[in-house]
């Protein structure tokens, strides 16, 4: 079987869609690689750990991500958002004819490029010798799910995932989060099931989290005036610091 077969397809609506977070975000902007990153540092002692964040369409430094990656260094964590953008995240485009899959295809192409070089940059600045973890949403998702099988970090995790191929759940060495909703074209109940039932065959460590009720993007843009969204959205955060944590 080919290492290369679709385990979750391209973009739906839902990946462009959601509601925008209000708040104040705590964190700075440095550079690392060549590329802006959103540092967000907990309030207090040494970090637990190192979250490599890569983030939906949106781009770190929307505010949303902003709030999540401040939610995460408030449980602890050093938490670094890549923009791999350059600052043109999807929400820039608001023009009616936006050809969304041309600018994907860009985005993705220079993402792949830079994204080695920004790791191993962050990487010499805070030390080989810490405990990093990966999370990604959406577009970021296939490279947190890459770095599961590498020995970079030691645990990882993602939610509602562009494009992910079968190779990359059967390299997964480390343990991995999935964050899943339960409609969701992209990553469809027979992908989920085809992921989870790789997982078992490697005898990997995983933990997978289905929320009914809610659209892909809930974690990042779920709607915080909807009970079951808002509770979604908490939920996954947490589940998230939980699970990174329990392996840093």
């Amino acid at each position: 079987m080919s290492s290369s077969k679709p385990i979750a397809g391209p973009h739906s609506d839902h990946c462009v869609k959601g509601v925008k977070h209000t708040g104040e975000p705590v964190g700075k902007t440095l550079e690392f690689g060549g590329l802006s990153t959103y540092v967000s540092e907990p309030k207090s002692g040494e970090a637990k750990g190192i979250i490599l964040f890569f983030p939906d369409a949106f781009g770190p430094f929307f505010i949303n991500n902003q709030l999540l990656q401040d939610y995460f260094a408030e449980n602890g964590f050093l938490v670094l958002g890549v923009d791999y953008f350059f600052g043109d995240g999807i929400h820039k485009h608001p023009e009616a004819d936006f050809d969304i899959k041309t600018w994907i295809e860009a985005a993705r192409s220079r993402a792949d490029a830079e994204i080695p070089a920004w790791i191993r940059a962050v990487r010499e600045h805070y030390g080989t010798n810490k405990k990093y973890a990966a999370i990604g949403y959406w577009f970021g998702a296939t490279y947190a799910l890459d770095m599961a099988g590498t020995d970079q970090v030691v645990a990882a995790g993602f939610s509602h995932p562009g494009p992910l191929t079968e190779g990359q759940f059967r390299k997964v060495k480390n343990p991995l989060l999935i964050l899943a909703a339960e409609t969701d074209d992209a990553f469809p109940p027979e992908f989920r099931h085809r992921a989870e039932a790789i997982l078992q065959e490697i005898e990997a460590t995983y933990h997978l989290r289905l929320f009914s009720g809610v659209a892909p993007g809930f974690t990042t843009r779920g709607d915080p005036e909807v009970e079951n969204s808002r509770w979604a959205k908490e939920e996954a955060a947490a589940t998230a610091a939980s699970f990174l944590a329990r392996f840093t």
